[in-house]
């Protein structure tokens, strides 16, 4: 039986976390590609430290009709146009600092061809669908405890960073840098958020405040308006305690003050721990590599389960083969709290998205389009879908087909 009164906490960082830039990066390579060629394969990471900006991994244009060397040329013009697209990445993220800058850092680009073993198991033919890019296990979820349809401690941690982001770039509060971390922790009464005990917000930060040197205390004063702003009402109460800069100054950070890689914030990508997750990280990586494409189609199932009001809180995995089209399992636990058995959903999910291919996720989605690189900080799931195709994921628009099953 599951608990209904507990503590639970949730993280997230910001967009000029070191490893967030590394994922803005990758992701902006993969918008390249996919711009010019939708059909494009591309798995890329990133390294940033001190003034230096690695690129690694493997690429191909793959117009679908073009000779190998047509595809190669495409795929060398498009790499030699990724510098300037991954600098104004990084400009756009804020960072003009001594030790990293958008215009000054080293950049250093070691992306080659797809493996041919591997895209002959991916790439459709007359005797087989498209297949998946790679083996694993990938989950989705959704609760109702807040009206994204998200663990309420990571959106809240998402929501506080993200007001940071938008008052430093606005330069209505310009003593902030892109370097940031938050951390919220809830108590729950019968499955519901009912109070935020602890707040911790690590910002990086110029050197004063006005004329006062950016204490800790000084620099609580001036951001409490805005994670206040944030939350919503009454969670936050006299006894909430505030942990701002706990180690004292944070001048030197981002990627010259830790290095950052693509890939390594995917519990703050996904459900602060709130649900499972299968290891695979999203960024970098086209819609083809189902670590990503299918983790996305599992939120769009299990959003649209809760939303129809059919359970409180739903987890879906799917599985999946390298270069096999079909799934090899699809699971639903429901949590104990439904109007409807788990059996009949994985029966009738996968069809409502193709049968749950590789290929069917992407064109039910809409994924061979350039929207990604938006995705790489505030996490990947609880966003407004967008008018161009961005976040389609988070669309409920199957809910009247769920609600008949109640």
């Amino acid at each position: 039986m599951s608990r209904s009164s507990y503590i639970f906490t949730s993280e997230s960082v910001s967009e000029g976390h070191p490893d967030k830039v590394a994922d803005r990066i990758s992701d902006t390579v993969v918008d390249a590609f996919i711009a010019a060629e939708p059909q494009a394969r591309v798995a890329c990471e990133t390294l940033v430290t001190t003034n230096r900006i690695v690129l690694a991994g493997e690429v191909r244009a793959g117009r679908p009709g073009a000779s190998k060397a047509e595809n190669k040329a495409m795929t060398k013009e498009i790499v030699k146009s990724l510098e300037p697209k991954v600098r104004q990445a990084v400009k756009d993220i804020g960072y003009e600092q001594k030790g990293f800058h958008w215009e000054k850092a080293k950049f250093a680009c070691y992306l080659h061809p797809q493996s041919e073993h591997i895209a002959q198991g991916v790439d459709a033919s007359d005797k087989k669908d498209e297949g998946a890019g790679d083996q694993g296990i990938m989950f989705g979820y959704a609760c109702d405890e807040t009206p994204e349809l998200m663990p309420a401690a990571l959106q809240y941690s998402h929501n506080i960073l993200k007001k940071l982001a938008d008052v430093r770039h606005s330069g209505e509060c310009p003593v902030l840098e892109p370097d940031a971390k938050s951390q919220v922790t809830l108590r729950y009464e019968d499955g519901k958020p009912v109070e935020v005990l602890k707040i911790v917000v690590s910002t990086q930060h110029k050197k004063k405040i006005g004329a006062h040197s950016a204490t800790p205390k000084r620099v609580q004063e001036l951001i409490k308006p805005y994670v206040e702003s944030v939350i919503p009402e009454g969670l936050i109460t006299r006894k909430t305690q505030w942990l701002v800069n706990p180690t004292g100054k944070f001048e030197i950070g981002g990627p010259d003050g830790d290095a950052g890689l693509t890939g390594r914030k995917i519990i703050v990508d996904t459900y602060g721990g709130a649900a499972p997750h299968g290891g695979g990280a999203f960024s970098g990586k086209d819609p083809t590599k189902v670590d990503r494409s299918a983790a996305y189609a599992c939120r769009y199932l299990a959003k649209n389960v809760v939303a129809a009001g059919l359970a409180r809180r739903c987890t879906i995995q799917i599985s999946y083969a390298i270069g096999v089209a079909q799934p090899l399992s699809f699971y639903v636990d429901l949590h104990g709290e439904a109007s409807v058995d788990p059996a009949k959903l994985e029966a009738i999910l996968p069809g409502l998205i193709g049968g749950a291919t590789p290929r069917a996720i992407r064109e039910h989605l809409g994924l061979n389009r350039p929207i990604y690189a938006r995705t790489a900080a505030y996490g990947h799931f609880g966003r407004a879908p967008e008018a161009d195709g961005g976040f389609s994921w988070e669309k409920t628009d199957l809910v009247d087909q769920l609600k008949s099953l109640a």
